[in-house]
């Protein structure tokens, strides 16, 4: 479904050509092109036919459903992942990009959803890793703060990033891929789990880096987001172009539509996510009254780093059985501890916690903390209580009951024996919530669920907590 009313000059399949006009009125190449690329997973098609023209100047934002191709494809571009077919142009010319560090060589950065530093290291060291020659510490500070400075991001060269904020993390990534003068950024899921404020600064300087001749890839599940910065949209579906358009000409209803595909349009889709928002009749009022006793509580606890910093001070809050309790704070203030000492997964310095023998956890990063990514689903489905299992593992059973799992909580696997890898992160979501729930947990801690997902997984995992609920 290309849009047909796309202003002229706009991509709308393989083969067709966007360029920018420079100072002389000339039309210059495409920056990136993409021709029919596919890319298949065993028995899954990943990609198919599948086609992207970025033009310099521009932030071009890729859209589409969880699983639908745009991580996979930018892949292909990054040089992580080899084409099964079509091709790569860059300026016009055919590129073969067999690894990232070529990637890197040519003008192409990729920041991903989740991040590749080393928690122990500085800033100035995670943004030094793979480069040639001897490690100098005081150059490669000056580096990372001139580079930071002229792009007008804030870090600290100094700072170890495991005592960072998630958003100065992700300008440590992009810092990264800065100093080797990239033309073209590609960043997934950029503002999953930023603050509205740091969201407004990312957007802003993507416009500037574009600005500035070179070009963004912006891979989203926030239409507004996209239609704010982006000046040129492209939607995959099944793996598939179906979508592209400028920017200006499109709206969030005809994004919406495309990517879930045709009949759904016009706003329909986002009605996924609200409509459930009632759907318990109680009140939060009522379902407390009916379920008065507590089950999670903190009584003036206290908690301490390894290295004596205070993350926890002092907080006190109770959880009664039959309701959902939203805890809201800027990056860095100590909700991500707070929530550890509700789930069990920290003790109190200080102060008392009370939790029931059952507590279910997801945490923020499902990639780091919950999932072994090359293991098969039903290996997987077994962490949950392996410190307390003894004997050998009952497989067989294991593995159907991971098939229960999957049909219960809607995940879309090949079947328990699919490597978590694999799947989209929203059926990664989907399956780490999935594993939880099937415990009968007395209390679920989650931790931002809804991270990366699009509208239908968000729904379904918004859905799924209500009925743990009711």
């Amino acid at each position: 479904m290309t849009n047909p009313s796309a202003p002229t000059g706009t991509a709308s399949g393989p083969g067709a050509r966007v360029g920018a006009v420079d100072a002389s009125g000339m039309s210059s190449p495409p920056l990136l092109q993409l021709e029919g690329i596919s890319r298949r997973f065993g028995a899954v098609q990943a990609l198919q036919d599948t086609s992207l023209t970025v033009r310099p100047g521009t932030v071009h934002a890729l859209l589409g459903e969880n699983g639908a191709g745009k991580t996979t494809l930018m892949r292909v571009v990054f040089g992580l992942l080899a084409p099964g077919g079509g091709r790569v142009l860059w300026n016009g010319a055919p590129l073969a990009i067999a690894s990232p560090s070529e990637a890197l060589r040519t003008g192409i950065g990729m920041v991903h959803q989740h991040f590749t530093l080393v928690p122990a290291m500085t800033v100035a060291e995670n943004v030094a890793l793979g480069g040639t020659g001897r490690f100098d510490h005081a150059q490669a500070e000056a580096r990372v703060n001139a580079v930071a400075a002229r792009a007008g991001l804030a870090l600290d060269a100094q700072a170890r990033v495991d005592t960072l904020p998630v958003g100065a993390q992700q300008r440590c990534e992009i810092v990264k891929a800065l100093v080797r003068d990239v033309r073209l950024l590609i960043l997934d899921e950029p503002t999953a789990v930023l603050a509205p404020s740091e969201s407004a600064d990312l957007l802003a300087w993507m416009r500037r880096f574009a600005d500035a001749g070179n070009a963004v890839v912006l891979i989203t599940h926030k239409l507004r987001d996209a239609l704010a910065v982006a000046d040129d949209v492209t939607v995959l579906r099944g793996g598939r172009t179906v979508y592209t358009a400028r920017a200006a000409a499109s709206t969030e209803g005809a994004l919406a539509g495309a990517m879930i595909g045709a009949g759904e349009a016009d706003g329909t889709a986002r009605a996924d996510v609200r409509s459930s928002e009632g759907a318990s009749t109680r009140s939060p009022a009522e379902r407390t009254t009916a379920h008065t006793s507590v089950v999670l509580a903190l009584d003036h606890a206290s908690w301490r780093d390894e290295r004596g910093i205070v993350r926890v001070r002092d907080a006190s809050m109770a959880v009664h059985a039959g309701e959902i309790v939203g805890i809201a704070a800027v990056e860095g203030s100590g909700q991500h501890e707070l929530l550890r000492l509700l789930a069990g997964r920290y003790e109190a310095a200080a102060g008392r916690v009370q939790r029931p023998a059952r507590v279910g956890f997801v945490p923020e990063d499902r990639h780091r903390d919950a999932l072994l990514l090359d293991a098969p689903l039903y290996e997987n489905a077994a962490l949950h209580g392996a410190g307390g299992r003894r004997g050998r593992m009952p497989w067989g059973p294991l593995r159907a009951r991971t098939t229960e799992l999957l049909a219960r909580f809607d995940v879309r696997a090949s079947g328990p024996v699919a490597v978590a890898r694999t799947l989209s992160g929203g059926n990664q979501q989907k399956f780490v919530l999935g594993r939880e729930l099937d415990e009968q947990p007395q209390a679920l801690v989650v931790e931002n669920p809804s991270r990366g997902l699009d509208f239908k997984a968000t729904a379904a995992v918004q859905q799924a907590l209500r009925d743990a609920r009711d």
